[in-house]
């Protein structure tokens, strides 16, 4: 049984961007949440900085959205590949 590679790359994507997104958000109302979460996120992501601000938030959502789409093509490409050997 192969896996639709593009859904899957879509749902992890947006999956993985609405976790930073949602996070990035409650840290700008509440400061102190998530933050080594998103010191991590920081720590992978070029250019993304770990502080309470809309533009840092719309950056880590984008970069976790690309990050995750291609992790899903990835996961998927694998799959399909491993699951036609029998």
């Amino acid at each position: 049984m192969k896996i639709n590679v593009r859904a899957l790359a879509l749902t992890l994507g947006l999956t993985w961007a609405g976790a930073i997104l949602v996070t990035g958000l409650a840290n700008l109302i509440w400061p102190s949440y998530g933050i080594a979460f998103l010191q991590v996120i920081a720590s992978v992501y070029p250019g993304y900085q770990a502080v309470a601000s809309l533009r840092e938030v719309v950056a880590g959502t984008v970069y976790g959205l690309a990050d995750g789409f291609v992790g899903g093509l990835i996961v998927g490409w694998l799959y399909n590949l491993f699951a036609g050997r029998n």
